[in-house]
C-alpha cells in the first residue's frame, strides 16, 4: 500500500529519504480500540490534510520542510497488537540509527509502544510526555499488554513519564498513578502556572506522545473516545513550545485521529500540530 501524497505534498527535492532530516512513519492500526472505529484511516487523512497547509510557519518564521520530510510506507502489521508493536519498534529504531528524526502517526495509541521502546533503547534515560484524555495505565486489557489502554504502563517500564490533560481513568489505575507527575485537565483551568509545573517534572531527553483526544471535542471531535473538558489549541502549543525550548525532544507521535468525512477540520489540526512541533524543533 502507498498513500497518494507524502506529508506536505512535497516535491522529490524535499521528500527523498536521502535528503530528509525528518521521517514520517504511518501506522494505520486499529486493532484494539473499543468504541468508535476508524483510527486506521488516520494517517491517510493527516497526509491528505497536510497537502493543503501553508508551509511557511508565521510564529517561527521558518519553512521547516526545507530540512527534508520523508514519508515512509505504512506499517501494515495487524495480526496482533504485539506483532504490530514489534514492527513499529524495528522501523523506528532503523530511522534513529540512521540519524533521522522519526515521527510516528497513528492509528490507535498502541502504535506508540514500539516507538517509545525504540527511543528508550537508543537514548537511555528519557522522559515520555503524554498528552491524553486517558491515563492508559492498565497493565493488561482485553487479553493484551499492548492494548491502547496500556500504553503508559508500558512506557513506565522503560522511561520516566509525565501525563497532561488526563480526565478519564478506571479506579484500578489509581494504584499506578504518580500524582506528582500527572496534570489533570481541570488543573489547566484552575492553575495559571501549570505549564511551569509540567516542565519542572521533566528531565533529560524527551519523547512526546499525543493522543488527539487530549483536545476538547469542540475542536477535535474526530477521536475514538471524545472526552469533554479537554485542552485547546494555544495552550497546547504553548506547552510544546516551552518543552522544545528547554529540553531535547528526540521524537514524537500523534495518534487516535478517527476521521469524519463530513468534517475535515480535525484532520487539518492534526497535520498542523505535526508541522508546528517540527517548526519548534528545527525552526531555530
Amino acid at each position: 500500500m502507498k498513500y497518494e501524497t507524502n506529508f506536505g505534498d512535497l516535491p522529490d527535492e524535499f521528500s527523498s529519504y536521502k535528503n530528509a532530516s525528518i521521517v514520517i512513519v504511518p501506522v494505520p492500526y486499529d486493532g484494539t480500540s473499543t468504541w468508535i472505529k476508524g483510527a486506521d484511516r488516520g494517517p491517510e487523512a493527516i497526509l491528505e490534510a497536510s497537502a493543503n497547509m501553508e508551509l511557511y510557519d508565521i510564529e517561527t518564521d521558518c519553512e521547516v520542510y526545507r530540512r527534508g520530510i520523508f514519508t515512509g510506507p505504512p506499517i501494515e502489521q495487524s495480526s496482533s497488537p504485539e506483532q504490530m508493536v514489534a514492527a513499529v519498534k524495528e522501523e523506528v529504531a532503523g530511522h534513529i540509527a540512521r540519524g533521522k528524526f522519526a515521527v510516528t502517526i497513528g492509528g490507535e495509541h498502541s502504535v506508540s509502544i514500539g516507538a517509545i521502546e525504540a527511543f528508550s533503547e537508543a537514548y537511555g534515560e528519557i522522559t515520555v510526555l503524554q498528552l491524553d484524555a486517558h491515563s492508559d495505565l492498565r497493565s493488561e486489557y482485553e487479553g493484551s499488554s499492548c492494548n491502547h489502554a496500556c500504553v503508559m504502563a508500558r512506557a513506565g517500564e522503560v522511561a520516566r513519564t509525565v501525563q497532561v490533560g488526563i480526565r478519564s481513568m478506571c479506579v484500578e489505575e489509581k494504584a499506578s498513578l504518580k500524582k506528582e507527575d500527572v496534570f489533570f485537565a481541570e488543573d489547566t483551568r484552575r492553575d495559571n502556572g501549570w505549564i511551569a509545573k509540567v516542565l519542572s517534572r521533566i528531565c533529560g531527553k524527551v519523547y512526546i506522545t499525543i493522543d488527539l483526544d487530549v483536545f476538547d471535542p469542540s475542536i477535535m471531535p474526530s477521536t475514538g473516545t471524545p472526552e469533554p473538558g479537554g485542552l485547546l489549541w494555544y495552550e497546547t502549543i504553548e506547552l510544546l513550545k516551552k518543552v522544545v525550548e528547554k529540553f531535547e525532544v528526540v521524537g514524537f507521535d500523534i495518534v487516535e485521529l478517527c476521521p469524519n468525512d463530513s468534517n475535515k477540520g480535525p484532520n487539518f489540526l492534526a497535520a498542523k500540530l505535526i508541522y508546528k512541533l517540527l517548526s519548534y524543533k528545527f525552526g531555530a
